[in-house]
Parts: structure tokens; C-alpha cells; sequence
């Protein structure tokens, strides 16, 4: 297999990034930080902002891809109290591009919240980053304090007459809180739960007033926008997918790390040029493109541009720009459950679709490689999936309902291959809650009426008086559980 086309990163976000001042708004302001805001304060027309924007097609670069300068046409214009939200709760497994960006490049950050604010009449601000980001949020505060001195925050800055305040705010570690309406909730002070739209937070959000969400990665494009123009950053990337992407790579890769790239390069060549591809030895078997919330994609969609739009068409989608590879190492149906563990766990249980059905998919996967299960319960789990996609209050249901989904339907034989290993074996191992020996005792041959009654429903024949069935126990599982996910 073609190892893919060895590329350079195209570096705009991180562009100074190996500098380990950067962080400091002297050493930002030595290469150029602050000027954009510094301009769009004192010379630019509040439409001219939004219109560049617009005009650039910046996607959001949290999940959705929703344009950003249409979520800030959408906030009205009068005196209300209007807000920005800056959804740093990166919480997604495989996701740690925003951690870097607030880590090395804070001030860069700040800028595009004031500048968006500007464009959107805001003047209030929030920094939302998860709680266990504690020395990422302790930079952001030494920034912000930085920033207010300098007179880029708080009152009349730069003389321009605009306010804006900026709070960073820490979360107490709910993956739910990444949901931008539980997200308002948590700063307001309540349990983190999705709320109801419409209202949409551009009309009715945080303490009732129009809100701009959007988070760490797309605030940071910016300054770089407003400053370079929209045809500028369109000479990057795609016509449905301009500039770049911080690309977190990370699984059964050699050189796991972020690589910002121009988006619509091959993901062959991210996955193999950039983070050096699986050990020697060993093939890429299956990959999330966009986070564990994305439908898993086989080798064949190595080639495809990693773009919003192609990810699409593929049945897949760019989500969070985080891949997590999985080599010929990894056991597929663990790594299901694996995936539905952790949206179970995070489920707020607001909403039955969800709340029920991560519960019984985790139940079901577990069945699965207990060798409890058969292979009609494959179809119940992909029927149960299929009613929590787009039945739920927000998206929790359905990021676990499209990658578990996925890997059933691409990787049947597996899960079918899994089902009948550990029916024959009786309970090697501690996979699943309550996996044990089998407690009986021996019948006819060594082998106990419960496992023979396994082989059964798993479709394997089990030969007379039993003479078959040590074979199961006695042998290394034909599917290599050694090298399987770890379950903890």
C-alpha cells in the first residue's frame, strides 16, 4: 500500500508556535499581534468587518462547519446586551488542537474575540475552557490580565468607544457542556443540560440575549482574515472548505501531534506524510476522520481530500479535524464499546433517545464480546442506532449512534468473528461488566451445557460427545486479544 506523499504543513495559527514566549503579548506584539484589532478599531466600518467574514467563508472548526460571519449577520443590531461565547471545552476523544493554540498562542485568541465583538456590537465575553485544562486556563488568565493593561480589553479601548469585558470561565468536566446550549446553561450557573431550539442562541442565549458561539480554532482565524482579506484566505483550501486546519492525529501512528494543513489535501498524506503512518509491519484497518463522534472510515478513504464536503459524501464528516487511526491491531467491536462507554458515561439524560440508547448499545456491545450475543442482535444494535440518530435534544445520541453504526455495518465479519470466539472459549477474559468463568461443572467431553448452548446460537456445530470444544479453551483466541483496545 502506497505510504502517501510526504508534505509540509501549511502554517498559519501556528506559525510561531516553537517559540516559547509567544505567549507573552510583547513577544506576539514583535510579530505583528494586535495591529488587525488595533485597525479595525480605529479605521474599519462594523459591515466591512462582518462582510470579510462572510465573504471568506471561514467555517467553524468545532464540529457543525456552520459559516461563521453568518452567525455574526444573525445577531441584531439595537443596544441589547449581546454576547460571545468561546466554547474552549474541547472534551472530544482524539481532540487536542484548541489545548495547543491557548497553550502557545493566547494573544492570538484575544484578538479575534475582540475583534468579533466589535463586528457583532459585543460587549461581554466568555472563555468556556474545560476544567481539567487547568495550566491552559492559567495562561489564558495571565493573557487577558496582560491585555487589559495594554489596553485591548475593558473600557474605551484603543479610544475607539467600545467596552468589552472577557472572562475565562473553567468547567467542572462535563462532556455535555462542549453542546453550545449546555454550555449557556453552565454559565449561568445551572447543570449542564441542551436546551430546546429554536430560540437560537444568535437570537436568545446566554441570559437571554444574542449570543455568538463559536470556539478556540475558528476565533483565532480571525485577525488573519480581517488582516490578509477574504481572498486571501480563499487561496487556501477548497472552494467549500477555505484556509487551513489544525489537525489532531493521534492512534496507532508514529508521530502522533496537531499539523495545520490546507484542507482538501489527501488524508493519506496527513495520516502517512505528517504522522508517519502505523508501525512497521502493520496496516491502517479503520480511522475516525473527524473525532470518536465521526462514522469510521476503511483504507479505502485514505484518498479522499480532507474537506468538509468530501468527508460528507463519504458517510462520514470532518467534524472536530481530530483522526484517530486504528491499526490491524485493534480489535473493532471493543473499540465500538469503547466509544459507547464514553457517550453512556457523558450522557446527560435529559432527553430518552439518548439516555436509553447509550445504555442499551453499551449493554448489547458488551453482550457482543462476552459471546453472549448472535448475530441478530448485530441488526438490533444497528436499529437501536438508528433511532437515537436525529431523535435526540442534541447531537450526544448521535455521536455515538454514527461511528457505532458504521463500524457494525463496515466490519460485520469481525463483530460476527468476535461473537463466535468467545462463545467457544467460555469466558477467557474480563471483557464486558460481568465476563467469569463459567461455574458449572464439566459435561460429556469437558466442556459445560453453557457453552455448548453458545457455540449453538453463535452458528458454530459442535461435534457429538463434545470432542471439538477443547479446542476453544485450549488455543490463543483466533483474534489476537493481546493487541486489543484496553477496556481500562
Amino acid at each position: 500500500m502506497s505510504t502517501g506523499t510526504s508534505i509540509t504543513e501549511t502554517r498559519i495559527l501556528l506559525r510561531h508556535a516553537s517559540d516559547p514566549n509567544l505567549r507573552k503579548i510583547d513577544t506576539y506584539r514583535s510579530y505583528g499581534g494586535y495591529a488587525t484589532q488595533e485597525k479595525a478599531y480605529a479605521e474599519m466600518e462594523l459591515d466591512s468587518i462582518v462582510h470579510e467574514l462572510e465573504e471568506s467563508g471561514l467555517r467553524g472548526r468545532g464540529g457543525a462547519g456552520f459559516p461563521m460571519g453568518k452567525k455574526v449577520s444573525f445577531l441584531p443590531h439595537g443596544d441589547q446586551n449581546k454576547y460571545l461565547c468561546c466554547n474552549a471545552d474541547e472534551s472530544e476523544p482524539g481532540a487536542f488542537k484548541d489545548r495547543e493554540l491557548m497553550q502557545r498562542n493566547p494573544h492570538q485568541l484575544i484578538e479575534g474575540i475582540a475583534i468579533s465583538s466589535l463586528a457583532g456590537g459585543i460587549g461581554h465575553a466568555f472563555i468556556f475552557i474545560r476544567g481539567e485544562y487547568d495550566k491552559q486556563g492559567d495562561i489564558l488568565d495571565e493573557a487577558v490580565a496582560e491585555a487589559y493593561a495594554a489596553g485591548y480589553l475593558g473600557k474605551n479601548i484603543l479610544g475607539s468607544g467600545h467596552d468589552l469585558e472577557l472572562v475565562v470561565h473553567r468547567g467542572a468536566g462535563a462532556y455535555i457542556c462542549g453542546e453550545e446550549t449546555a454550555l449557556l446553561d453552565a454559565l449561568e450557573g445551572k447543570r449542564g443540560n441542551p436546551r430546546l431550539k429554536p430560540p437560537f442562541p444568535a437570537v436568545q442565549g446566554l441570559y437571554g440575549g444574542p449570543t455568538l458561539i463559536n470556539n478556540v480554532e475558528t476565533l483565532s482565524n480571525v485577525p488573519h482574515v480581517v488582516a490578509n482579506g477574504a481572498e486571501w484566505f480563499k487561496s487556501f483550501g477548497t472552494e467549500q472548505s477555505p484556509g487551513t486546519k489544525v489537525v489532531s492525529v493521534s492512534g496507532c501512528v508514529r508521530r502522533p501531534g496537531n499539523y495545520e494543513v490546507e484542507l482538501g489535501v489527501k488524508t493519506r498524506d496527513i495520516i502517512y506524510g505528517l504522522a508517519g503512518g502505523p508501525l512497521e509491519g502493520h496496516e491502517i484497518k479503520a480511522f475516525y476522520p473527524g473525532g470518536s463522534s465521526s462514522p469510521v472510515l476503511t483504507p479505502e478513504g485514505l484518498d479522499l481530500p480532507y474537506s468538509f464536503e468530501a468527508m460528507a459524501e463519504a458517510g462520514s464528516m470532518l467534524g472536530s479535524g481530530s483522526i484517530i487511526v486504528a491499526d490491524d491491531t485493534v480489535s473493532i467491536p471493543h473499540m465500538a464499546l469503547r466509544t459507547a462507554r464514553f457517550y453512556h458515561h457523558e450522557s446527560c439524560g435529559k432527553c430518552t433517545p439518548c439516555r436509553e440508547g447509550t445504555n442499551w448499545t453499551v449493554k448489547m456491545l458488551e453482550r457482543v464480546v462476552r459471546g453472549e450475543a448472535t448475530p441478530m442482535d448485530l441488526d438490533i444494535i444497528s436499529s437501536v442506532q438508528k433511532n437515537i440518530m436525529g431523535h435526540c435534544l442534541c447531537v450526544l445520541g448521535d455521536s455515538m449512534a454514527m461511528p457505532v453504526s458504521a463500524m457494525v455495518n463496515k466490519f460485520r465479519p469481525e463483530f460476527e468473528e468476535v461473537i463466535a470466539s468467545a462463545a467457544i472459549s467460555g469466558f477467557p477474559t474480563t471483557d464486558g461488566r460481568e465476563a467469569q468463568e463459567d461455574g458449572e461443572e464439566p459435561g460429556p467431553g469437558g466442556i459445560s451445557p453453557k457453552v455448548i448452548e453458545r457455540q449453538r446460537l453463535a452458528g458454530r456445530p459442535v461435534a457429538d460427545g463434545g470432542d471439538e470444544s477443547t479446542s476453544g479453551r485450549a488455543t490463543q483466541d483466533p483474534t489476537g486479544r493481546a493487541r486489543e483496545v484496553s477496556e481500562h
